[in-house]
């Protein structure tokens, strides 16, 4: 029997674990979970655990609808606050049909497979994400404007508020399991916080992202108020992004360190932010899954709508974040467009594929913009050559349609299904009469 397998069993018996949840995600981010019995677990490492795929959004077609659930034992942690009914302890999972096959629309696999084309080529993907989320009081009903926890902005401490106990109860729940927290504080929006969670390989670190939003909603639920990670839910206010730190590492050596170059980031990091420049528009649609998305990507309060890199600009779309002279490991890019509702999987997947064919290519690193994009006139954006994002769910489908990138990271089924969940997505959106429509258009001018 494997040794990491042996040691999580006897961790469930020795901490008395009730019953374990086994975790996956759908194409779309969402968390899936079944949980089963102490007794029952052995045989899941051995055999897996079969179930109905097809009745999960995208993971596989009806004709193919058998598949196996694998725990992975290197992800196991014992959840805070246990329950009455005792400890419960958490395994991510990866998906296969019946005869052993990675399933092809496994977000999980994904980014495995990005990572070990990374791998071939020598280089370990990294990750260091900065997540946001509102805290609103309830609501009656789907139409009402949520309202803020508090009236704080940027690194308030708001005495005895509901979001200093919940930040702490959220960092120690985390800690518990394993999970190292970098910062935590209240972020510019009214209600609005932050949790940055310290670098590790991109795959730990997606498990990670879906462990913290989950203990989120459940501390937001015991605490009687709404954990929020829509990426615009209230107008003329900051969203919730998650600039997301990444670094290519081989060996030990940080690819991304040059100390006698220009902002000390190597041959290595410039070709991979070319990369990542030169595909950011197919990759949007996978950064930023959701209509709402787009109405956080418009050039302010540090959201990038053009797509530039630099080294002081916030609003750039990559920015090279300074580091401590000496600190080869913390050299290092920063990717701004992503939003907190992302699927952390597919996310990780596409930036490190556009990044890595960069590097593959050779390609030049454009001169960094050293203004806000957004201060410039359309005709002076277009004398540079700078590009937007989409500027909606729509157009951003359209670019990832075409994308031969993306198609060959994400895989044929998976590529089929999100456009077309999200074309309906954006059908359903389009259909809409929204309160300004009514406010301008209704007296019929």
């Amino acid at each position: 029997m494997d040794t990491q397998v042996e040691n999580v069993l006897r961790q469930v018996a020795e901490e008395n674990v009730r019953f374990v949840r086994l975790w996956f995600t759908d194409v779309s981010g969402t968390l899936k979970s079944v949980a089963v019995a102490p007794a029952e677990l052995e045989s899941a490492f051995e055999e897996g655990i079969g179930f109905d795929g097809s009745a999960v959004e995208g993971l596989t077609r009806v004709h193919e609808s058998d598949m196996v659930m694998h725990p992975d034992p290197a992800t196991f942690q014992i959840l805070p606050s246990p329950s009455a009914g005792g400890k419960v302890a958490r395994l991510f999972c990866d998906i296969s049909t019946p005869d052993g096959a990675g399933a092809r629309s496994d977000p999980r696999g994904v980014l495995r497979r990005a990572m070990e084309h990374a791998s071939s080529m020598g280089f370990t993907f990294y990750a260091h994400p900065e997540f946001e989320f509102y805290l609103f009081n309830p609501v009656t009903d789907e139409y009402e404007i949520p309202t803020p926890i508090d009236s704080g902005s940027y690194f308030d401490h708001v005495s005895r508020s509901t979001a200093h106990d919940f930040r702490a109860l959220a960092v120690r729940s985390l800690e518990e399991m394993g999970i190292a927290v970098g910062f935590s504080h209240h972020e510019s929006g009214p209600g609005q916080n932050e949790i940055d969670l310290r670098v590790s390989d991109a795959l730990t670190m997606a498990d990670s992202i879906m462990t913290l939003r989950m203990l989120l909603e459940e501390i937001a639920l015991s605490q009687g108020v709404i954990a929020s990670f829509m990426p615009k839910p209230l107008e003329g206010l900051p969203g919730n992004g998650m600039h997301t730190h990444f670094s290519l590492f081989e060996g030990n050596r940080n690819a991304f360190y040059d100390p006698a170059a220009e902002y000390q980031i190597s041959i290595t990091a410039r070709q991979f932010i070319a990369g990542v420049l030169a595909h950011a528009r197919e990759i949007s649609a996978v950064t930023n899954q959701h209509v709402n998305s787009y109405k956080r990507l418009f050039g302010r309060d540090e959201a990038p709508a053009y797509i530039t890199w630099g080294k002081g600009v916030q609003s750039a779309l990559i920015r090279v974040p300074a580091f401590k002279p000496g600190k080869a490991n913390s050299a290092r890019i920063e990717y701004r467009a992503l939003d907190s509702a992302a699927n952390p999987y597919l996310a990780f997947a596409v930036i490190l594929r556009a990044g890595l064919d960069g590097i593959e290519r050779g390609l030049d690193l454009a001169d960094p913009l050293g203004i806000d994009a957004v201060d410039l006139d359309r005709l002076e954006r277009k004398a540079l050559g700078i590009q937007s994002l989409p500027t909606s769910l729509h157009e951003a489908l359209r670019e990832m349609e075409n994308s031969t990138l993306v198609a060959d990271t994400l895989g044929e089924d998976a590529f089929d299904y999100f456009i077309r969940n999200k074309l309906h997505e954006w059908e359903l959106y389009r259909g809409q009469i929204t309160p300004f429509e009514r406010r301008h258009f209704m007296g019929g001018r």
